[in-house]
């Protein structure tokens, strides 16, 4: 279970990216909406071990680069 979790968590990644960086419209609202989809299911079945993780992961990001800005600045 975990590895599908790990494959749709992927996949929402590569579409979002894609959509992104794409100029072409039709193609930015398919992979938006693929990246969307992808995302719920990855979140919905996923183990709590994997939910905890994408939770985790963008505040600790934050709070390094947060402590990376106040060296800069003082």
């Amino acid at each position: 279970m975990l590895v599908l979790s790990l494959i749709t968590l992927a996949l929402a990644t590569i579409a979002a990216y894609l959509s992104i960086k794409t100029q072409e419209e039709i193609f930015k609202v398919g992979m938006a909406g693929t990246s969307l989809i992808s995302g719920l299911l990855t979140l919905w079945f996923a183990p709590w071990e994997l939910k905890v993780l994408i939770v985790i992961i963008p505040l600790v990001l934050d709070k390094i680069f947060s402590k990376s800005r106040e060296h800069w600045t003082n």
